[in-house]
């Protein structure tokens, strides 16, 4: 849906929004900020205490009551309506008017690997996974909207130098394997979350970053480089 949109009418969207709330915050709502605060006090006392009974009732309360105050948002509520507008608008478009595909390229106007897939689409909602049998590696660059991510990285061929692997998403697990002969660094941020990177364990993130690197990343190949950035998630790397 958003992919036939142009960058300009998503930004026009965005700007309203921001508007609409800056107009909300000013002037019929100034009590939100100090309700996003409050929220947002019990959500991160619930996390650092979330072991404890009380810890725990804490977070969901911030939880629950940021959530009602974001979704009673004036901006929230105009952004909402137009995702529904443009998916009953595209779904109407794509019934009415079958996708065409023009092959009349000429050689100069093909892009380079052109009919390559990506081994990870750009996907906003569901589970995604490398496939089972043998691929040609091609290095991984994609945001991701909810739903857990799998790279298996051992039915991959790969160049001799170094693979890249690089994933920003929102909400969902990551979850790579790597074959015992790699090399491996990972450089991994969340705002809440876990890591486990081999024998490395994070039980617990909240707005940090990881880095962890083996021994002979530098100077042996073949070698992969993990980049990921999750909202809310966790990171499993494990040799298989």
């Amino acid at each position: 849906m958003f992919k036939h949109m142009s960058t300009s009418t998503i930004n026009t969207i965005l700007i309203i929004g921001v508007i609409l709330l800056f107009l909300e915050i000013t002037f019929f709502n100034g009590g939100l900020i100090f309700s996003v605060l409050f929220s947002g006090l019990f959500l991160y006392i619930g996390w650092k205490k979330y072991r404890k009974v009380w810890g725990k009732i804490l977070f969901w309360i911030g939880l629950i009551s940021l959530t009602l105050t974001i979704l009673n948002m004036i901006a929230v509520r105009f952004l909402i309506i137009v995702v529904i507008v443009l998916f009953i608008r595209h779904y109407f478009r794509t019934k009415k008017e079958p996708e065409r595909i023009h092959l009349n390229l000429q050689a100069d106007d093909v892009p380079f690997d052109a009919g390559t897939e990506p081994l990870v689409k750009q996907k906003l909602f569901g589970d995604q996974t490398t496939a089972r049998t043998s691929y040609k590696w091609r290095d991984i660059n994609v945001h991701g909207g909810f739903g857990d991510r799998v790279i298996d990285l051992s039915h991959a061929v790969f160049p001799e130098d170094e693979a890249v692997i690089s994933i920003r998403h929102l909400v969902g697990n990551v979850q790579i394997y790597v074959p015992y002969e790699f090399e491996v660094a990972v450089h991994h941020s969340a705002i809440l979350g876990r890591a486990a990177i081999f024998q490395y364990r994070k039980t617990k993130l909240f707005n940090q970053m990881v880095s962890y690197r083996t021994p002979e990343y530098v100077t042996t190949k073949p070698r992969v480089k993990i980049i990921t950035s999750i909202v809310s998630g966790d990171i499993e790397v494990k040799r298989i």
